[in-house]
């Protein structure tokens, strides 16, 4: 569970006005001002919250079809993290935070879901940042996402978020996901992929949207979101899960779009794991597993 300290409560607010401060450090003068300019030698964490939101129907049925989950009274277990993404993006654009949010790379998820999370529900949201971790090429942080209804807490989830840097040879990072061979279906994925992922989660990275924006950024064209993979593979799996459960993925290469990507999966120790490759290519795109709790 994340560390219970003092929380500082924001808007909750996404879409482009936060992309908007997240390119603000990297401007030349701008970035330098109070309130923008990063304090490059933070180490302490730090939390924030936003005010309690309710789960509404109509948002969960648009993120349950374009995920390709049932639609039910319950949420998808990937859904909280729509209600976490604002407040992970105000942390890496918080100043407190040492490095700009461009150029950060979403490389792990881990969500434990203790109990079911009913539509009209009311949640609070609390989103830790801890101190960073040496990583074998640049440094990681983790920030923990709790959703708790009448101080229960209902779900859980650690993001690891990577800055390439200077490399650690001697950092250990653990990766114990097996690799699961292709067995279907295929997704064909279209190029409005990300632009439709972010009207129904307000993550409008710009390495998402278009290929001209992603261009900009590096990225030969635009790319399907992380937590959209994550979601399809659980879509996979979903009427197999037991209600408490954690799955753990790990973000490999992007998935360019338009792309077509198979699924793999098999039973595992404990639950599933799962894979999402490029169509007839090694291209691994994601790792994951279940596990029951």
């Amino acid at each position: 569970m994340a560390t219970e300290s003092a929380a500082t409560l924001v808007s909750g607010d996404g879409g482009p006005k936060a992309l908007l401060r997240a390119a603000l450090p990297g401007l030349p003068v701008v970035g330098q001002l109070p309130g923008i300019k990063k304090d490059r030698d933070a180490t302490a964490g730090f939390a924030l919250t936003r005010p309690p939101v309710r789960v509404e129907r109509a948002a969960v049925e648009k993120y349950a079809l374009l995920c390709g989950f049932p639609v039910k009274d319950t949420v998808p277990l990937t859904y909280p993290h729509m209600l976490a993404q604002p407040l992970h993006l105000a942390i890496l654009t918080d100043p407190r935070f040492p490095v700009p949010a461009i150029g950060m790379v979403h490389l792990e998820n881990s969500i434990s879901q203790y109990r079911r999370i009913g539509v009209g529900e009311t949640l609070d949201v609390r989103v830790d940042v801890g101190s960073p971790l040496p990583h074998p090429v640049g440094t990681a942080w983790q920030l923990t996402s709790t959703i708790t209804v009448d101080g229960e807490t209902v779900w859980e989830s650690v993001s690891t978020y990577l800055r390439r840097g200077r490399r650690n040879p001697d950092a250990a990072w653990p990766n114990e996901l097996i690799d699961v061979p292709p067995s279907g279906p295929v997704f064909a994925l279209k190029a409005d992929l990300g632009r439709r992922y972010a009207a129904v989660s307000g993550d409008y990275n710009p390495i998402h949207l278009t290929a001209l924006t992603a261009k900009a950024l590096g990225f030969p064209r635009q790319i399907a979101h992380g937590m959209w993979t994550k979601a399809r593979c659980v879509a996979m799996l979903e009427n197999r899960l037991p209600e408490a459960v954690r799955v753990d993925v790990a973000f490999k290469k992007p998935v360019f779009l338009p792309s077509a990507v198979t699924y793999g999966g098999r039973p595992a120790e404990g639950g599933y794991a799962f894979s999402l490759r490029k169509r007839g290519s090694d291209t691994l795109h994601l790792l994951g597993r279940t596990t029951a709790l």
